[in-house]
This record gives structure tokens, sequence and C-alpha cells, in this order.
């Protein structure tokens, strides 16, 4: 029996989450967490140790929190992406190898690969402008799970520290400074996934140096090999300088894998490769990110904070979409290269005083540069490029100033107004030179929010921000496709996105943590896969909206279950009704977890299920639903640590992602063949491991 799309049981087992742990524990416990923010400095950075902290009087809206060590110590994943999963609602699937970033998908978003989400890893972005696999590519795989302090997450266009891809929300990765030596051995039980991890902290001066590690094997399960190869480097040292702390640390990355690409779907049914299979073995890429930063934070209430970064970047990937739909000869195959090096900084400070009323107030500003050279798209052939389709340099430079003031006009009632200018500049030099120039473009983005602590127990919010997504550099310059020599139309530097929110965040009873959320999105235009290109094309204005239902509850220390479903609509506001539905737009994601722990024994499970969504504009073609359950035990024998997870427990024979695009196959008409393309999920698979503290 289904309910919308979605399997009733387990929309039943997400709202009897709550009930559940309430069984199992008769007593509640308090719940467990350190608040550095609190009522009277809602302002202040919200650090908790997990998701059962109160954040009634401290957060700005029903849809932001953060997400603790503590809960991600024991969550089962199958790879880095996942880690965003803790946000409610948003998925993170793969159409490709896994050296590359993901999917993501959120409030009725198809986000490509990071488009309308920003990320950032201890303050330095981690999105990637005018980049030659998408806009706003955010590949986090450089991320050690174990490394990890905690997420911020916020959803909406609220926040006005925040810039450029902050439409749908974001995410923020704040990295361990210190950790009790230890190393991890991780292995599945078919040979095919090898992880092996590493770290701990010394002193060195007056404060504690962490150095960490990582590699990665992983062949896949795939009828092509993916041979995947990471290596992962995190050093960090944390100490007391000039009335502050100073962070300053350096991460190295390189990846090197072969792809199992989405494939249609009649090539499974007529045989002609298995269900695992591939067409052309010749996809895969690499990656390598080496990156510094010094952040220095003032000690005290209203402190000044300082950042500076800069890391160097450099992509590869060969892909095919539609075979021989374009060249019937040497077929579609295509190679993108990116190298740039980035260099920005972000200074803020707060402020307390007495305007009649309770004031805090952040002013910041922040800048970032991007030196591209070049960013580039090949035809290739058997993995070699044959031809240059374009190549550019780009220089893309940006800076902003923000502002943001809460007031206490009643003890209950928290009103914050934020502002933020955005300045850019474009400086584009192609290989064809009609598709170069110089332009400038700036955006004006104003927030503002009320939180109302009815009672103790129960907090009112409500939300009004603009925010933006940059476009790709090249597009501001363009004049002539250089695919096909056609005229081009030049695209805005900035799009405008403005979302409304209103939610309730409640506390029963210790421990318990219930919020509901109803929100609204509207977005100038946006980016959309185009599976014909195998790249993104801007289209028209959107309008979304949807709600979000989430539990929490820790009754116990030993315990803790979670649940949460959204529900999106998503529609191109430009196109007729029945022909307006956003491609790929997840339209309901259900999302569910349990841990308990006994004594030195731990065991997880968590269940993620989306429903059935549009995968063309007329909605007369939609993807199938997905349900995957991963679990996860272990038991810490003291030093000695051994666990066991497996993925995709209930061998879930579901799709990651499906499109719907035309493309040809070796003897078939030359229009080819409208057909869904998609990427089977992995089969189950058994992850031993073992940790060793020292």
């Amino acid at each position: 029996m289904r309910q919308g799309g979605i399997p009733v049981s387990i929309l039943a087992l997400v709202m009897l989450v709550p009930v559940i742990a309430h069984a199992a524990a008769s007593v509640p416990a308090d719940a467990t967490g350190v608040d550095a923010a609190t009522p009277s400095n809602p302002a202040a950075e919200i650090v908790v140790t997990g998701r059962a902290a109160n954040l009634i009087g401290i957060a700005a809206s029903s849809s932001e929190g953060q997400i603790g060590k503590v809960d991600l110590a024991d969550r089962p994943i199958q790879r880095i992406g996942e880690l965003l999963e803790v946000v409610p609602g948003f998925i993170a699937t793969q159409h490709s190898g896994g050296g590359k970033a993901n999917q993501y998908f959120l409030r009725g978003f198809n986000l490509d690969h990071g488009t309308d989400f920003a990320q950032f890893i201890d303050g330095v972005p981690v999105n990637m402008r005018t980049h030659a696999h998408g806009q706003g590519f955010t590949d986090i795989n450089f991320i050690i799970p174990e490394f990890v302090e905690s997420i911020d997450y916020a959803k909406g266009p609220y926040r006005a520290d925040i810039g450029d891809f902050l439409t749908a929300g974001s995410a923020k990765f704040k990295t361990i400074d210190t950790a009790t030596p230890f190393a991890t051995g991780t292995g599945s039980i078919d040979g095919d996934y090898v992880r092996l991890i590493g770290g701990g902290s010394m002193k060195l001066g007056v404060g504690e140096l962490f150095l960490g590690g990582e590699f990665r094997y992983d062949n896949g399960p795939y009828d092509i090999p993916g041979n995947l190869k990471a290596f992962n480097l995190l050093t960090k040292w944390t100490g007391p300088v000039g009335g502050g702390t100073l962070r300053a640390s350096f991460d190295a990355y390189h990846v090197d894998f072969r792809s199992a690409e989405q494939v249609p779907e009649r090539a499974i049914d007529s045989g002609l490769i298995d269900r695992l299979g591939y067409l052309d073995p010749y996809l895969g890429g690499k990656t390598t990110r080496i990156g510094a930063l010094v952040n220095w934070a003032q000690d005290g209430a209203t402190p000044i904070t300082a950042l500076a970064y800069a890391y160097y970047y450099k992509f590869k990937l060969i892909s095919n979409f539609t075979y021989f739909l374009d060249d019937p000869v040497h077929g579609d195959e295509f190679e993108q290269r990116d190298s740039r090096f980035v260099v920005g900084g972000r200074v803020d400070k707060r402020f307390a005083f007495t305007l009649g009323v309770p004031v805090e107030l952040l002013l910041g500003a922040d800048t970032r540069s991007d030196f591209i050279a070049p960013v580039g798209l090949y035809h290739t052939e058997f993995g070699q490029i044959r031809s240059t389709v374009r190549q550019d340099w780009v220089d893309e430079e940006s800076a902003g100033v923000f502002t943001e003031a809460t007031i206490h006009p009643l003890p209950n009632v928290r009103v914050i107004l934020g502002l933020r200018a955005n300045g850019y500049a474009f400086d584009v030099r192609s290989d064809i030179a009609a598709n170069s120039g110089h332009s400038t473009a700036g955006i004006v983005s104003p927030k503002a929010a009320v939180a109302w602590t009815l009672i103790k127990q129960v907090e009112l919010y409500a939300n009004y921000g603009e925010g933006f997504h940059s476009n790709d550099g090249r597009g501001t310059a363009i004049t002539v496709n250089p695919s096909t020599g056609d005229p081009a139309s030049k695209v805005d530097a900035l799009v405008k996105a403005r979302g409304y929110e209103v939610g309730v965040r409640t506390r029963p009873i210790d421990g318990l943590t219930l919020t509901a959320t109803y929100w609204w999105l509207n977005l100038n235009s946006e980016l959309q896969y185009d599976g014909d290109q195998g790249e993104t094309s801007p289209v028209g204005p959107s309008k979304r909206h949807g709600y979000e239902l989430s539990a929490f509850y820790k009754p116990r220390d030993w315990l803790t279950v979670d649940g949460q479903y959204t529900r999106s609509y998503a529609r191109e506001t430009d196109l007729p009704p029945g022909a307006d539905h956003i491609p790929n737009a997840l339209e309901s994601v259900i999302s569910a977890g349990l841990v308990a722990k006994y004594h030195r024994a731990s065991a997880a499970i968590r269940v993620r299920h989306f429903g059935p969504y549009p995968i063309i504009e007329d909605n007369s073609v939609r993807a199938r639903p997905l349900t995957v359950v991963n679990a996860r035990l272990s038991y810490d024998f003291g030093g000695i640590e051994l666990a066991a997870d497996l993925i995709n427990a209930l061998e879930s024979h579901d799709y990651e992602i499906e499109y719907y695009y035309a493309s040809r196959l070796a003897g078939e008409p030359l229009a080819g063949v409208n057909d869904r393309h998609l990427k089977p999920i992995e089969p189950r698979q058994l992850r031993l491991s073992g940790t060793v503290r020292f």
C-alpha cells in the first residue's frame, strides 16, 4: 500500500519514532550537549556536541541545526557525500565514479553537484565557480569523516554571512583540533574496498599539532573495475596567539578512478549489458587539491575572527552520455579539464550593546579570487583528446560585506535583521576571440527573521531572505556557441532567489525535539542537467514550496532515535501548466535511524527513501522510488574496537539516479532513442574494520 508514492510502512516508522524510543526507555534522561551560545547571546556561533542539545532560544529558524561528532561516529555510510544526509531531506547520490562530486538533492532542487547549496570546510568555500563540469561543483571527497568535529546546516537564503550559492541552504564542516592517536583499517569481504586511516596529536610549542591521513581503494561492484585510489592528508596546529586561538592547517588530496556511468535502460533490457554493465571503458578521471589556511579567533564574548586561505586544484573527467548521437563515427565521448589557484579571506567582528533594548551586531567582509588556467572541453575517442571544443582562461573575483543585528524587543522575542552586498568581476580570455570579455555585476540581499519563545518548550519562527547563485563566468562573455558556431546569448552573472519560511521547534519532554517547517522559494533562473550535451544549461524562473517534519529523541544516554519526512513541489513558471515540472526535482524524502549503545557494544541502523519524481517536464515519465538500509555493529574492547558495516543491507535493486533523454547506440536510428538512463545502486557489501587507540 502506498500513500502519494510513499510506502506507508516507512512513513509510519518516521511518525512513530518518538513513541518507539519512549517505549524503549521508560524514564527520560536529560539531553547531553554543551552550548557555547546562550539565549542572551543568540548571535554567537552554535556549538553543541550533538542533536540532543536544546536550540530553543538560540536558533534563528526551525530548519537549522548542528550535527556533532557524537552523531557521526556510529553512522553507517557508503560514501563521503552521505555525510550531508545528516541534513533533513538532503540526498546525495552518484551517477558516475566515486572520485567526483556527488549528485545532490534538497528542497525540490536537483542541485546538480552543488549549484544552490553553499558548503564550507573550516570557513573555506568548497563550491567551485566556473567549473569544467558544472557551476558550483562541490566535491567533498577530500573530507575525512573521522576528522569532522561538527556540521552546521541551515536551509534557505536567510544567513547574511554567506553569499554565493546560498539559495536552498548551506553546510559548514568544522574539523577536529586534536585527537588521541589511533589507526583504523577497513576492508570488504570481497576485497574490492580497502581503507586505511590514522591520526593523532602531539604537543608543539604552546599548542597542539594534529597529523592525520587516509588511503582509500574502491574497485566497486560494477563490471568495469573502478580502481579508485585516493590519498588524503590533514595537518593542523592549534594554540593560543595574541589573545586568541590560532588554527593553521594544510591538506592534500589526490584521487584517480574509472567510472561506471549511467546507462540507457534499453541496453540492459536487451541483454547488451548486464545490470551492472557499462558501454564505454574509457571513462573516469582524477582530482588533486592542495590547500592551506590560517584562522584566528579572539577570545571573549564579542570576538574578532579572521581567515585567510589558498588552494590549488586540478581536475580531469572523461564522460559519455549519448554515445553515438552527435557523432556517429567517432562517438560522443568528451573530456572536461579544470586547473585553478584560489585565494581568499574573511574578517568579522561581533558587538554587544544596548539601544533601549539589547542588541548583538555582526559586521564582516569576505573576498575570493579564482585564477582558472585553463578550463576546457574536448572531444575524445578511446580516452584520448581528438579536438578542442573550447578552452578558456578565466579570472573571477568577488568581494562581499555583510551585517546582521539581533534585537531583543522583549525577553522572549528575537528580531534578526541582515543585509549583504556582493560585487563580482569576470575576465574571460577564450580560444574563440568572440567569447572573450570583461564584465562586472553586483547584488544586494536583505534578510529578516523573528523567533518567539512562546513558552519554555515551544519556539515559533518566521524567516525571509534573498540569496543568489553566480553563473559560469564563461556565460557572461559568450556570443558564439563553440559546438555549432551559432549565435549564443549571454547569461546573467548573478541570479536572485527569494525565500520565506515559517516553523516551530518544540521540546515537550527532555531529550525529545520536534520541528515542523513550511517554506517557499522563488528563483529568477537556474541551471539544469542536459543529457544531450553532458552538461548543465540555464533555464527560466522557478518556484518551489514544501514542508518538513523532523523528530529527534534521546531518552537515555545509550539510545538515540530520529526520523525526518520532507515534501517538495517544484515548477518552472515560464512553461504552461502540465509541462512545467522540473526534471529530477525530488518530491518526497524519508530518513530514519536508531543508535543503541550498551556498555561497550553499539548498533546502528538507517533507512533512506525517496519517492517517485518527474524526469521530464510534462511528468509523463517518472523515476522509480529508492529505499536503502545501512547497518553497523561495533564493540570496544578497550583500546581496540571492532566494527562491521552492512551497506545496502536488504539488497535493494533500486536506482540511485534516473534521467530521461535521447541517446544513440551503434546501429540505432541517427535521431537516437529517448530512454531512461540510470545508475543501479551498489549491491549489498559487508565491510569489517578494526581501530587501535594508542
